[in-house]
């Protein structure tokens, strides 16, 4: 059996961005696992559905395209498009993978992982068991939707399901969920001539004052609200939804409470939509993690599990105290970061290092995060 020096599992923007730094960094026997193709979450995005970051080719100009993942690429040059689709960017992954060479093994699903006694871990696969020193979890969320927040919530389909905008039935459509998944498939659906109700528990789309778009709709979606007919969307916002049941007269009933525990009940004769996140790939490998009080995942300065030492998280799960690298212009930046740990534990040479924090993927200082805009 061999034993891989690393594995990386997840070939979407964290794993192929994280194969490209192994790579540079001479990491001689790693591999890349997929269980399907590279780029899959991507290809299964709405087709109507952008990127809301821009891609811009700035890098002549020391600015990395804000949506690239490795070093001298750019989605803006490669795709010749500002707001990727989903399709889109997993061409762009697809050629950054054959460039660099990178060893993704394609329809290997993970399982589960192992620490072995003796160091390492065993990977458990659907097509057998492989054996490394480091793992690094990047299989991300996209794939992994929270079809369960709430009683009912069976009768709704989450925004992540839908392949087309325009096969939603209705012309009366309830979505639960306001941040950008919900205001996306609420513009989608108002062009499409549809009246759209949006529940937005944390009011995001009422909200402004912080400069992190991680907790308020981007500017890119502030303008393609202002875009929709005046009337198509109503937004309801601070209300929380309990839950939904559909009755005799094959109506959707939707209860939902502020907090102050006013009520209201909303009804729709549509399937509602639920732009209510994703419960992310961790559950595979829960017990190899430590969660703190408020639930979030605890990881070192590196990025590598405090109870499970070797087994590193990269991707949009990664978080550090109140700070969110959900995007892939934030996660990509600790990139180096996991890479600086892998080369220090095989003794690699790691000059190639100091480019990475010049381009802005090596983040090892986090206190210089979270400054709020002042004007």
């Amino acid at each position: 059996m061999p034993t891989y020096d690393c594995l990386i599992v997840g070939a979407g923007p964290a794993g192929i961005g994280m194969g490209s730094v192994l790579q540079d960094l001479g990491v001689r026997h790693f591999s890349i696992l997929e269980r399907a193709d590279i780029g899959a979450s991507f290809a299964m995005w709405p087709r109507e559905v952008r990127m809301i970051t821009p891609s811009f080719t700035s890098n002549a100009y020391g600015m990395m395209d804000l949506n690239a993942i490795a070093l001298n690429t750019s989605p803006a040059y490669t795709l010749g498009t500002e707001h990727p689709s989903g399709e889109d960017y997993a061409n762009y992954l697809h050629a950054v993978a054959a460039y660099k060479q990178l060893p993704v093994q394609c329809g290997i699903d993970v399982t589960g992982i192992e620490p072995v006694d003796s160091g390492g871990f065993e990977v458990q696969t659907q097509a057998g068991k492989l054996t490394a020193q480091t793992v690094i979890w990047a299989a991300g969320e996209f794939q992994y939707p929270d079809l369960g927040s709430f009683p009912g919530a069976e009768y709704g389909i989450h925004n992540s399901l839908v392949q087309e905008w325009k096969h939603i039935e209705g012309d009366d459509i309830v979505i639960v969920g306001g941040y950008e998944s919900g205001a996306d498939a609420a513009i989608h659906l108002a062009h499409l001539g549809k009246h759209v109700t949006i529940i937005d528990r944390k009011g995001h789309g009422l909200k402004k004052g912080s400069s992190d778009p991680s907790v308020e709709l981007s500017p890119y979606t502030k303008d393609r609200l202002r875009q929709v007919e005046e009337g198509r969307i109503d937004w309801i916002g601070g209300y929380e939804v309990q839950w939904i049941e559909a009755d005799e007269h094959e109506r959707y009933l939707i209860y939902c409470e502020d907090a102050e525990g006013q009520s209201r009940m909303i009804t729709t004769m549509a399937q509602p939509i639920l732009a209510t996140g994703f419960k992310g790939s961790l559950g595979i490998i829960e017990s190899l993690f430590a969660r703190d009080e408020q639930g979030k995942t605890r990881l070192t300065e590196s990025d590598e599990s405090t109870v499970t030492p070797g087994l590193f998280l990269t991707g949009p799960s990664v978080i550090h105290g109140q700070l969110l690298f959900c995007f892939i212009y934030k996660f990509r930046q600790r990139f180096g970061v996991i890479g600086d740990a892998i080369a220090r534990r095989f003794e690699l040479d790691r000059k190639i290092l100091e480019t990475y924090h010049k381009e802005g993927l090596l983040l090892d200082d986090l206190s210089c995060c979270g400054e709020t805009c002042t004007c």
